[in-house]
């Protein structure tokens, strides 16, 4: 009898490796990921599974993207969603140890969202979500050519920021990179140069702020404002700057029409006063 009873409970424990359920885990809460940075995204279970047996399954729940699969004990990178070929991968050695976290490298905006890991043993399964909550990003552009102005006139200097952390949040500043000069900064207009040539002259899009735009425009432009500018955005810990070259070309067709003006008035003038004068001479004779 008692032969027998031991060779039940034998069996229950053999049956049950395979059959008792099992519990996926994840991570506490969501993720935050420095866009092209790389992040894990956890998924394991407590009581190490038989790696031949195990089919693991990570999926994005807004597309049902394959993202990475495990099957009949190997990774199946041919299988993959085009957009995560190299860029997915499984820790090969701790499948063993019930560990199928996945590890998403050069993170992209788009890669934001929640993920399905869903584990299959046997006839059983279960799953937990991983969610990247956002993508830290922090990106600036500006001209792709130099800016070319005439004196007197106005000129928009670019300066664009893409980022997930909202404007009234960053700290932006203009500054004239070869002489050092503060345009502005955080709302502010600032000069350092003895004769303030500078000051309210510069300006913001005020309006255009919340849509990340801080381009700035300078007034009146001058011969001595030719040079580089750089726009410095600071936010989160993260730090990015841009550049436009400024390319003055002396005086606009509106100053070259008057000066022609000027000149034929002159000669006008001058043309009037020798008749005049010759008038005037043969009259006295």
């Amino acid at each position: 009898m008692m032969h027998f009873l031991h060779c039940v409970l034998m069996l229950i424990f053999v049956i049950s490796d395979d059959t008792l359920g099992f519990s996926v885990r994840g991570p506490s809460g969501p993720l935050v990921v420095p866009l092209g940075g790389s992040v894990i995204l956890p998924c394991y279970v407590e009581r190490p599974l038989a790696a031949e047996k195990v089919k693991v399954v990570w999926k994005r729940t807004d597309s049902e993207a394959l993202v990475h699969l495990y099957q009949d004990g190997e990774s199946r990178p041919e299988a993959q969603q085009q957009e995560y070929h190299d860029r997915a991968y499984f820790f090969t050695d701790q499948i063993q140890h019930g560990n199928f976290s996945l590890r998403l490298e050069n993170v992209r905006a788009e890669d934001k969202g929640v993920y399905r890991c869903k584990v299959y043993s046997q006839q059983l399964a279960d799953k937990t979500l991983v969610e990247i909550k956002d993508v830290e990003r922090l990106l600036v552009s500006g001209s792709d050519e130099s800016v070319s102005a005439y004196d007197g006139e106005d000129v928009t200097l670019n300066c664009s920021v893409d980022s997930h952390i909202k404007p009234e949040d960053m700290e932006v500043s203009w500054k004239k990179r070869d002489e050092d000069i503060l345009l502005f900064q955080n709302n502010e207009t600032f000069s350092d140069s003895s004769d303030e040539r500078d000051r309210d002259r510069v300006e913001f899009f005020t309006a255009e702020i919340p849509k990340g735009n801080f381009s700035l425009r300078l007034k009146s432009v001058r011969t001595e404002d030719k040079g580089v500018y750089m726009c410095l955005v600071f936010a989160g810990g993260l730090s990015v700057n841009t550049t436009v070259v400024l390319v003055q070309l002396g005086f606009s067709w509106l100053h070259i029409t008057a000066l022609i003006l000027c000149i034929v008035a002159s000669g006008c003038a001058l043309l009037s006063w020798l008749v005049y004068s010759r008038t005037g001479n043969q009259g006295v004779i």
